[in-house]
């Protein structure tokens, strides 16, 4: 027993800096992300209500697509973490050219969604008209954007699988470089620059229209484009990927390479779908329950979003760890690499918890003025602080088992926990409560379900790993 512990101990050792100099990069690069979608929210909300609500309800439409996109393109990561592994380098850029082209499907695909859906959904949910107008153009002008983004993701996984995630660092704070500038520009027009830099400028200048919401439309898809075309030139000039000649040739599309690709992706993007669709059924629920609900709802959850990031770059970098390990035939060296990034994931918990504890009094000040809000809000951060190790545990389980290929199971755990029991045990708590034992319980019903969800996931995937591990050891003796 002991010798088993001193041998994990030595790989802890190792494994903990190789994983934590993987995820950093990818942390960084996932708050950069997040801070576009924070400056279009606030440079319209100066605008007008009407603005800002035009985009709070597109986003509502787009992001879903582009995170199914971009979980579906994650299945590349750990395809190229193996071959790597393996020194198999000569297999790579066949797979990446497929993930390519399935890049580009789905951003077209996702565009027509953008250009052609819309109004009817839009009828369906009765939104106010000036508002649907507003969206309508604001994801017109969005959808120019998609195929570029998913040709990034797809490029990104690539990068990542390669051990080489700090140009997506570097690259996403290019594109909120872009993206910020572009939106005073076209958001404002000439009169905001005027008020930004006085009445010297150009006529033509101060004359330039202010957009509004379409304007931000435009700013994020021309960032997009950028990131885009910006990883299109590193990997191509790079040296970081060795013999991987990937802008030498291209490869024509191969049925085989893209079914192993959607065979791995697509739960994964599934898996996302479903999350996101979690938190928005549940803002839905609640909207009936009152502005000070909702707004402290919103409030919490945007605060432990932000927190959430390490876990999850920390789950992206246990997948990329995992897959090299097995690239390399070290199967029980994988099982010890899987388990140790669970370990620290847990440890990652318990600091986020320790950071809610003493910090989210002073930050619920920052977000709102309001005291039945920021009350309300702080109820809901103690049960956060319970989630963040349930959430930190399964997702990075689910991180380990996507370095193993392991990607459809993952998909059922995540409908069965997070709808029937998160979903739906939280609906039930909140709605009803326990029948002659607690009253219903409002909002903090459906964060109780929340956690139950969450910890039936990460309980059901810490089985299917210790199951998976062993089966593919055994396999291989």
């Amino acid at each position: 027993m002991a010798k088993h512990y001193s041998h994990f101990l030595r790989v802890s050792r190792k494994e903990t800096g190789s994983l934590i100099r993987l995820a950093l990069p990818i942390c960084g690069a996932q708050l950069a992300q997040a801070g576009m979608s924070v400056a279009d929210v606030m440079m319209t909300g100066r605008v007008s209500a009407t603005d800002l609500a035009a985009v709070s309800v597109g986003s509502s439409l787009w992001l879903p697509l582009m995170l199914f996109m971009t979980g579906t393109l994650m299945g590349l990561t750990p395809i190229v973490a193996q071959l790597l592994g393996a020194g198999a380098t000569e297999r790579i850029r066949p797979s990446v050219h497929q993930a390519l082209w399935v890049a580009l499907g789905l951003g077209v695909t996702a565009a027509c969604l953008l250009w052609f859906t819309v109004p009817p959904i839009f009828r369906l949910m009765e939104v106010p008209p000036e508002v649907a107008r507003q969206s309508m153009a604001y994801l017109s002008a969005l959808a120019f954007g998609m195929p570029g983004i998913a040709l990034f993701q797809a490029l990104r996984a690539f990068s990542d699988g390669m051990n080489h995630t700090r140009p997506t660092l570097w690259i996403s704070l290019v594109g909120l470089g872009v993206n910020i500038p572009s939106n005073y520009l076209l958001i404002y027009g000439g009169d905001g620059l005027t008020a930004l830099f006085g009445n010297w400028l150009p006529t033509w200048i101060q004359a330039l229209p202010a957009l509004g919401a379409w304007g931000c439309g435009i700013a994020t898809a021309l960032s997009m484009w950028v990131m885009c075309l910006t990883m299109m030139l590193y990997s191509r000039h790079s040296r970081a990927y060795g013999s991987v000649s990937l802008w030498h040739s291209a490869t024509p599309p191969r049925w085989k390479l893209v079914s192993e690709l959607l065979y791995v992706g697509m739960p994964i993007g599934v898996a996302i779908f479903v999350e996101v669709t979690l938190f928005s059924l549940i803002s839905l629920f609640i909207a009936s329950l009152g502005e000070v609900t909702v707004g402290a709802h919103q409030v919490a959850l945007n605060y432990t979003s932000i927190l959430f990031m390490l876990p999850l770059s920390l789950s992206m970098a246990l997948t990329i760890r995992v897959g090299n390990t097995i690239g390399q035939g070290r199967l029980s060296h994988a099982r010890l690499v899987a388990w140790n990034g669970v370990m620290i994931s847990l440890l990652a918990a318990l600091c986020n918890s320790t950071l809610l504890w003493f910090t989210a009094e002073s930050v619920m000040t920052l977000y709102t003025h309001d005291i039945a809000v920021q009350r309300l809000a702080l109820s809901l951060v103690l049960l956060a602080m319970l989630y963040q190790v349930s959430d930190s545990l399964q997702i990075n389980l689910a991180g380990a088992l996507r370095g193993y290929k392991d990607t459809r199971v993952i998909m059922l755990i995540t409908l069965f926990s997070y709808w029937a029991i998160g979903l739906g045990g939280g609906h039930w708590l909140g709605t009803r409560g326990l029948p002659g034992w607690v009253e219903p319980l409002g909002v903090h019903g459906y964060w109780i379900g929340l956690i139950a969800g969450l910890t039936a996931a990460a309980l059901l995937l810490g089985a299917r790993l210790i199951y998976h591990a062993n089966a593919t050891i055994q396999t291989k003796a």
